[in-house]
């Protein structure tokens, strides 16, 4: 049988996706989306120089000979709370009570903490008893700009924003943004054998899990999910599907079952004419289809079983969801790390092992049934997937695998 690389596969999909058009967006309905352009600082971060401590804000040179037996007593003239407007003048010999996040007296160019003088905070509003040198000049002052300057790149175009990101983003006085709107995707489970969960199964049927395993993949991947149904071999169940999601604005449709060579492959049969379907050297997820309508939707076919199903998402489905929001990254982080048991892979097609990651930092299987692209039970234990290369037919305790982190 004649197969097709990973890769092969993965560079034909990837040539087939367009970025969305950006929109405009209010930071408080950013969460989620990406970044479709640099976003520039309005405001140097911090904004003005300001007290890192409370304490009292003084000239270096007044203070710079201080210690525990020979204080310096300085005269306090003013008192800056945080948030406060003034700018109260400093002669040598004076000090300014200030509170942490006040802005800094022009002439000042140190803070010397409660912490450092023998009265505190108990007595500070008539004079300092300054008993501790601070280190040097500027000690205890976040200087205006330190952090990012105004005009400065905060966080650059395929920037993820989540709530870290729109923090620093508020910080530097940025209340919109232009995003790459959330890819809309439409999951579609095809099989008569399927029913729902926890309906009484019948002689040959199966709880329906696919449609939730990739609804939750996409939406983990920054997608919108829009349908999600299920769809039985007869009739033209795949087509119908998807001018129903082509009617609800999806961008993407990923069908689950239907695309080997057997004699009921629904998707296969239904939209033969606008996917290809092929064989890649992978295991699980051998049968692949994926196509692009008219419209530009694209159509992903990915095997029933669910191990096949996610390992297939995360080997093209989700590149392709990243890749239509602008990511800088579109894979996850691999590394190699030592195998902590023996297992069997499958001659000739790279293998996706759904592992774990045991105490000794060892890549484990996560089932004892190995890979077998049923086992649904131990997909969900798995932290990671150990990918073996297809010219390796055994993997032995202790030797180097290649694993890519799902967490």
């Amino acid at each position: 049988m004649s197969y097709r690389t990973v890769e092969e596969q993965l560079e034909r999909v990837l040539a087939a996706v367009h970025p969305r058009s950006a929109m405009t967006l209010p930071l408080e309905r950013a969460a989620g989306s990406t970044l479709a352009a640099d976003a520039v600082a309005v405001n140097p971060v911090p904004a003005f120089d300001n007290s890192a401590m409370d304490g009292f804000a003084v000239r270096f040179a007044d203070v710079s000979a201080a210690r525990e037996d020979a204080p310096v007593t300085l005269t306090v003239t003013a008192d800056v709370p945080a948030g406060s407007p003034e700018d109260p003048p400093l002669a040598p010999g004076e000090a300014v009570r200030i509170m942490t996040g006040a802005p800094l007296p022009s002439q000042a160019d140190t803070v010397v903490p409660f912490e450092d003088t023998a009265g505190g905070l108990a007595d500070s509003l008539d004079r300092a008893i300054v008993r501790s040198a601070p280190a040097a000049a500027g000690a205890h002052v976040r200087r205006a700009g330190g952090d990012a300057e105004a005009g400065a790149i905060v966080l650059a175009a395929g920037t993820l924003l989540g709530a870290r990101q729109l923090s620093a983003l508020a910080s530097a006085g940025i209340c919109e943004v232009d995003v790459v709107p959330r890819p809309r995707v439409a999951v579609v489970s095809t099989g008569s054998e399927l029913v729902p969960p926890g309906a009484p199964l019948s002689r040959g049927q199966i709880p329906e899990s696919n449609s939730l395993l990739l609804a939750q993949l996409a939406a983990e991947a920054g997608a919108e999910v829009v349908l999600r149904e299920v769809v039985g071999d007869e009739g033209n169940g795949p087509a119908e599907a998807a001018a129903r999601a082509t009617r609800l604005g999806a961008d993407v449709v990923i069908f689950s079952g239907g695309v080997s060579a057997g004699a009921y492959e629904a998707v296969r049969l239904s939209l033969g004419d606008e996917m290809e379907f092929v064989s890649v050297a992978m295991q699980p997820g051998k049968p692949q289809g994926f196509g692009v309508t008219a419209e530009g939707m694209l159509l992903f076919g990915l095997p029933g079983n669910p191990v096949s199903a996610a390992v297939s998402f995360e080997t093209f489905v989700r590149p392709a969801l990243l890749r239509m929001q602008g990511r800088r990254e579109i894979q996850r982080p691999r590394r190699r790390l030592a195998a902590g048991a023996d297992w069997r892979t499958s001659a000739g097609r790279r293998q996706y092992l759904p592992a774990v990651i045991d105490a000794h930092g060892r890549v484990v299987p996560a089932t004892r049934g190995g890979s077998g692209s049923h086992l649904t039970v131990g997909l969900a234990a798995a932290t990671a997937y150990a990918i073996v290369p297809a010219e390796v037919a055994q993997v032995r305790e202790g030797d180097l695998v290649e694993v890519m982190d799902l967490t």
